[in-house]
């Protein structure tokens, strides 16, 4: 039997198996839009591997293409109409150990909500998710499935949390059910008319500051918030940082009031997936006992994206193109960075300014950047492969999946000390050779070139240094199978407060 230790040394034992419904707006490999879809397609995979029952519900988007069977409908109140839910179901298959196995997911389904492009950004999202927090409830008995916990994710699915307490406990199907809401961005919560309290079939009691009113609007985060069992966050220091009004996005007094339950878990990444052993996107495999094949990766890259192929520094950028991820410090510094012998590639969409502030540095530089404003995973997986270096110099950063990857692949991260990024580099010295990445504190331009300065410092002048960096940062691991298990401690906690 083995023991747990979470948050202040509390011994959590094994129980028996766990029922698990996890509830997302996106999953891989179905839907994407950010990390969010790739925690929700790989934490279930880990949990299951250690022997539990874990299942996943999600919207079936128009974009979403698999084939898939039907498994049950119902109509569902809407406030004054009726709609039907119809629910169909897939799974995503995976290997373990050489074992086949699968992750069951239903897929909620309405022509009226998801039969449109896009997974976002509709006029009517909030009824939208309204609907799917309602339909995941309402499908549970239809499927002959009770779960032991629903774990939700982010703003979509937060009202779960409060249905089930106020509409669903007196049902004793539903009375033991216990939640955990996953807090993957604080920034986006959800905010829609007062109107949804009616859609989700709330009194209007509920409408004031002390529950769902924010600023004159209902709060799909907040709803979560206040009622599920557990919540926690996707790293130990964003956990601490959202209980300030620096980073609590106008929510730290909620959280502040239910910090006893508010846990901080850093995301794992699928490390076959991940791996440039296996990685088939990749131009060429290698390990850390043949680390000098990623040369032969760079130079591949070179090519691929039109650059010099020459023996110097490439620094990759992989994100959605916003201003958390940092991009007006590179904006300020570009002037100095192309003074600097090296490459840079980056690759994302988002904020047109920032589109055609990578555009137009390639039309300055040539030679020396390459931007590709699209989505394009195997093109991701090459450039982790291929670059030297990975820039992350966020202002905020909840948890980052893209150090975690760059880690896998040797690529030395340069990041700002924040959420995540903070708990998971540990900043290089060249004295001790100890560390993973590169790291500052202060978010301004000038920190940042600093610390891409002292990177290029340890490449071009400490090769032996560099390798050293790179061994290290592939021995990292953050794989979900270690994480799954700080899961499994939240959801016993969560199961006990409801019996």
């Amino acid at each position: 039997m083995t023991n747990y230790y979470l948050n202040g040394g509390e011994v959590l034992k094994d129980q028996a198996s766990l029922k698990v419904l996890l509830v997302s707006a996106e999953v891989v490999p179905f839907a994407k839009s950010g990390g969010l879809a790739d925690v929700a397609g790989s934490l279930p995979q880990a949990l299951i591997d250690k022997g539990h029952d874990v299942r996943i519900a999600m919207p079936r988007y128009q974009e979403i293409r698999q084939d898939m069977d039907y498994v049950t409908d119902f109509p569902l109140k809407m406030h004054w109409r009726k709609e039907t839910c119809i629910v169909r179901g897939s799974e995503i298959d995976f290997e373990s150990n050489g074992e086949a196995k699968k992750v069951p997911v239903y897929f909620i389904d309405s022509y009226h909500y998801f039969d449109r492009p896009g997974m976002y950004c509709h006029i009517d999202d909030a009824e939208r998710f309204a609907f799917l927090c309602k339909a995941v409830l309402e499908m549970l008995p239809n499927l002959n499935f009770c779960p032991d916990v629903i774990h939700c994710n982010d703003w979509q699915s937060g009202p779960i949390a409060f249905l089930l307490k106020d509409q669903y406990r007196s049902n004793p199907f539903y009375r033991n059910i216990a939640t955990l809401l996953t807090i993957h961005n604080l920034q986006y919560q959800g905010h829609y008319a007062k109107e949804t309290l009616k859609v989700l079939g709330i009194d209007e009691s509920y409408f004031m500051p002390e529950q769902f009113e924010f600023y004159g609007r209902f709060n799909f985060m907040k709803s979560g918030i206040l009622y599920s069992d557990i919540i926690n966050t996707v790293s130990e220091a964003y956990a601490e940082e959202i209980l300030t009004p620096k980073y609590g996005e106008g929510l730290e007094g909620v959280l502040q009031n239910r910090a006893e339950d508010l846990y901080g878990i850093v995301n794992g990444i699928d490390s076959q997936y991940f791996n440039p052993k296996f990685d088939r996107m990749i131009y060429k495999n290698y390990g850390i006992a043949d680390i000098e094949v990623k040369r032969e990766n760079k130079q591949a890259l070179q090519r691929e994206v039109g650059l010099p192929v020459k023996d110097v520094p490439v620094l990759g950028l992989i994100h959605r193109l916003v201003s958390q991820k940092g991009l007006e410090l590179i904006e300020e510094i570009s002037e100095q960075m192309m003074g600097c012998d090296l490459q840079f590639i980056i690759l994302g969409l988002g904020d047109p300014f920032y589109e055609d502030m990578f555009k137009n540095m390639q039309a300055k530089y040539p030679d020396k950047v390459a931007t590709f404003i699209e989505f394009n995973e195997p093109l991701a997986h090459k450039i982790y492969a291929g670059c030297d270096m990975f820039l992350m110099p966020s202002a905020f950063e909840p948890c980052g999946l893209g150090q975690l990857i760059s880690l896998s692949y040797g690529t030395i991260p340069i990041v700002r000390a924040t959420g995540g990024l903070k708990d998971t580099i540990i900043d290089f010295d060249a004295e001790t050779k100890e560390g993973n990445g590169f790291m500052f504190e202060k978010y301004k331009a000038k920190a940042l070139l600093k610390a891409i300065e002292r990177a290029l410092e340890v490449y071009h002048k400490k090769p032996v240094a560099w390798t050293q960096l790179v061994k290290s940062a592939m021995k990292a691991d953050f794989s979900w199978y270690k994480q799954a298990d700080k899961y499994l401690q939240l959801y016993h906690k969560a199961v006990r407060k409801t019996q």
